[in-house]
């Protein structure tokens, strides 16, 4: 079995679908998907791990395709007692997810660590690639909103408000004290190619890239670093990313994503609307490459995905 030597740093919804259309296109054992887990939560007793489920529910094929999250052909009994009793049921879990979580939270009681549990569930899906947490320490996201200067976790502001408050403040707590996993860190070490893959760069990127070791390892890793723009025309896809930008003082704009990742990032592929930032792209010291980034369908992941890999394979270069 071939050894990960493509590391994709992810993180949600557009890092799932980037992925799908990235083993479509290499063998998935090369793949070592490093995913934020700042996300995380604690509800019900329960641990949940959003971003790392997402994943591997959309790589299983069984992702819930209207929502985008969850899983596919789920019952909600579980929620409706929950709602009877009083109790928190804004964050729906459905009754197959739940199985997830009670498997999380038991394997986590008994001493294992989350990129070990992490492991077994991905196994248990049949997956072949390594889906890794960025850390096995608990980092958390907490979210100031500008209106009334009160401070939410990441989910509240997410799904219990629908992102649609105004923002004006992202800290990771926790974040100083983790350590990125030895499997982190060894499979950056021995990469050809480092991917970032098409999600917030704030809350879903940031997350991965500052914990402490991440940053240096990709820094003096020997592959070349690629990242795709979530920001499309001014806008994301899915989710707050353009509006978090905005708020936070950032231009929303594969420009403004160029200028966060400069430091780290040699090539930066932007959508084809977005041809005429180019010029401002390479002026951040990131070459552009210009394609279609909207994953409209797995066919179309995959297109990005060969892209995104030739970028990284010709080095940080635009030499088409």
């Amino acid at each position: 079995m071939a050894e990960p030597d493509i590391v994709v740093i992810c993180g949600g919804v557009g890092a799932a679908r980037f992925l799908k259309g990235l083993v479509r296109v290499v063998a998935p054992e090369r793949i070592a998907a490093v995913v934020n887990v700042a996300d995380d939560m604690v509800l019900h007793g329960l641990h949940i791990s959003p971003d790392l489920d997402t994943v591997m529910y959309t790589l299983a094929e069984e992702i819930d395709p209207d929502r985008g999250w969850g899983l596919r052909d789920e019952t909600w009994a579980a929620m409706e007692t929950l709602g009877r009793y009083g109790d928190r049921n804004w964050f729906n879990l459905g009754d197959r997810d739940l199985g997830t979580h009670l498997q999380r939270t038991g394997r986590l009681g008994e001493g294992a660590s989350l990129t070990t549990v992490t492991q077994e569930l991905a196994a248990s899906w049949e997956l072949e690639l390594s889906l890794l947490p960025v850390t096995d320490d608990a980092i958390r996201t907490r979210v100031t909103r500008s209106d009334t200067d009160e401070e939410l976790s990441f989910q509240e502001y997410f799904v219990g408000q629908q992102h649609g408050v105004p923002v004006s403040d992202v800290r990771f707590v926790g974040i100083e004290d983790a350590k990125p996993t030895d499997e982190v860190l060894a499979a950056i070490d021995s990469a050809s190619a480092i991917l970032i893959a098409p999600s917030n760069p704030i809350v879903s990127i940031a997350p991965v890239l500052d914990v402490p070791g991440v940053r240096n390892a990709i820094a003096v890793a020997s592959a070349s670093v690629v990242a795709v723009s979530p920001i499309i025309g001014g806008a994301a896809i899915k989710g707050p990313a353009a509006n978090m930008l905005r708020e936070l003082g950032h231009d929303p704009s594969a420009t403004g994503v160029a200028r966060l990742l400069a430091d780290l990032v040699d090539v930066m592929v932007i959508d084809d609307v977005d041809a005429a930032l180019a010029t401002g792209v390479r002026a951040e010291g990131v070459v552009p490459w210009v394609t279609n980034t909207i994953m409209s369908d797995p066919e179309a992941a995959a297109a990005l995905a060969r892209t995104t890999l030739a970028a990284a394979m010709l080095g940080g270069t635009d030499d088409r």
